[in-house]
């Protein structure tokens, strides 16, 4: 199981490294826009 675990882990951190990564360079072009609506909703959830 915990060989397993690792796996999982490692496959799971690195799909999300690359999804971040991906993310991050779309996010580039409307990241002024999409901070204000995080803020927005960040606010909304606190």
């Amino acid at each position: 199981m915990s060989f397993l675990n690792k796996t999982f882990a490692s496959i799971v951190g690195f799909g999300a490294g690359i999804a971040a990564s991906i993310y991050s360079q779309r996010s580039n072009m409307m990241s002024q826009k999409q901070m204000k609506r995080i803020r927005k909703q960040v606010k909304k959830l606190f």
